[in-house]
């Protein structure tokens, strides 16, 4: 049977066959190359279109002429508290309203390109955490493309953290961890801290369904608990915190791979004592973290973006820290533990303050203001969403790019082009798991 040939938004939503992108530029490490993307539709996987072709003898049943527009990886956002006014850390009387309101952002998401996320909890007593975390674990052996992206793990922001550096998170329901690891286990319910069985994607692995903690080192005995943390697949994450400089180090010795909204909610810079920024310059004993940056326009300055990623590029992570009235209308909202904010634009503050109150951004905008500010290429933008997250979080194989083997989530961008002195990236086209889920043609 011929291949049936597509162009534009003209293409069918299936689950079977080889499809194969044509006309396309394909994001590759630091590089835009031409040339032609192959993916199993029944696998969900991506394909080499050689061994296909010429080893197993197979023909794409569909070719689809992206007219020269870019492919790059789904994207993955590592900090997203929640969005379409659903918040992961507010429970309702009925659980079942819970796993709705996760499927709706499942599915917002998926509109913006994202297509993996640690969904994130702040600090909460522990019966949210207990009953929250066995629904918010990663989802990817499920594979079902309609329900949008697709759930990689908790991250649990809290309730370890430092009361100076609190934020908005309610210094009632901070803990100060003076048994360790212990402490942990009766937060967050020491079945969800289990350690990995097998691999990633498996139905029997049963991961804990936590996949990262950010804590504040100098919180009581949390430093000599990271080990443990670590031990079980759970990437530990600096935030929230007092830190000097020093204290951070020991955290990195100790398996600290990570630091949460770097420059946000952490003691600031000081050149006699660089406090947790300094892990990110170069050190002959320690590994340095990857960090994760709001490029909202309200968090940090521009040019703190631009110092960040010049310090430390490989490390270097977009993330939104978007809060449920990401995708509202601009008004006063009930939060948590009977916190009220105010939405004007991307810019939240608690009611009667000053004091920022998360993000409403979405990922490809943060991408677009990091090209406009750092005067970084679209692929150096690109990894920021896809390939470095996917490597601190162990699953480089598997997600945040566009080699053979990886799963088929593939977001389909094009550069709007009505401001030459503003680079703006737009999401045209989303696949997940080989299937299109969503197409701003058809929207």
């Amino acid at each position: 049977m011929p291949s049936a040939i597509y162009s534009g938004s003209a293409v069918p939503t299936t689950r079977d066959g080889i499809i194969k992108f044509t006309n396309c530029r394909l994001v590759k490490g630091n590089s835009l190359v031409e040339r032609d993307l192959w993916i199993s539709a029944a696998s969900g996987k991506i394909i080499c279109g050689q061994e296909a072709f010429y080893g197993q003898h197979k023909a794409p049943s569909t070719i689809i002429d992206l007219g020269g527009r870019m492919v790059s990886p789904g994207f993955i956002d590592v900090q997203l508290n929640g969005a379409v006014g659903f918040d992961f850390s507010v429970l309702p009387d009925d659980m079942a309203d819970y796993s709705a309101g996760v499927q709706r952002v499942n599915e917002a998401l998926a509109r913006t390109g994202v297509t993996s996320y640690l969904p994130t909890l702040t600090s909460q007593r522990s019966e949210v955490y207990q009953k929250s975390l066995p629904l918010l674990g990663p989802s990817g052996f499920m594979r079902l493309p309609d329900h949008g992206a697709e759930s990689l793990g908790a991250h649990c922001e809290g309730p370890f953290l430092s009361v100076t550096k609190n934020g908005i998170h309610n210094v009632e329901f901070l803990q100060r961890a003076l048994r360790g690891f212990t402490d942990l286990e009766d937060c967050y319910g020491a079945d969800n801290l289990r350690a990995w069985t097998k691999a990633y994607g498996t139905p029997e692995s049963r991961p804990s369904p936590i996949k990262m903690i950010t804590a504040a080192p100098e919180v009581g005995r949390i430093t000599s608990a990271i080990p443990e943390i670590t031990s079980r697949g759970i990437v530990f994450s600096i935030g929230h915190s007092e830190s000097t400089y020093e204290q951070a180090s020991k955290a990195v010795e100790a398996g600290a791979t990570m630091v949460t909204h770097l420059f946000n909610a952490m003691r600031p810079l000081h050149h006699r004592n660089p406090g947790i920024f300094g892990v990110l310059g170069e050190a002959e004993s320690l590994p340095r973290p990857f960090f994760g940056v709001i490029a909202d326009g309200v968090h940090l300055h521009p040019t703190c973006v631009k110092l960040a990623f010049s310090a430390h590029p490989d490390g270097f992570i977009l993330v939104t820290d978007a809060i449920g009235l990401a995708g509202l209308e601009d008004s006063i909202y009930e939060w948590t533990n009977g916190i009220r904010i105010v939405k004007n634009g991307a810019l939240l503050t608690l009611e009667g303050s000053d004091k920022l109150a998360g993000s409403s951004i979405t990922l490809i905008e943060c991408v677009s203001n990091f090209l406009n500010w750092t005067g970084a290429t679209i692929p150096e933008a690109i990894k920021t969403v896809t390939s470095t997250p996917a490597r601190m979080l162990g699953l480089a194989s598997m997600k945040g790019t566009l080699s053979t083997g990886a799963d088929a989530d593939i977001v389909v961008l094009t550069e709007d082009q009505s401001d030459p002195k503003h680079v703006k990236l737009i999401v045209d086209q989303v696949w997940k798991f080989g299937v299109k889920i969503y197409d701003r043609q058809e929207a």
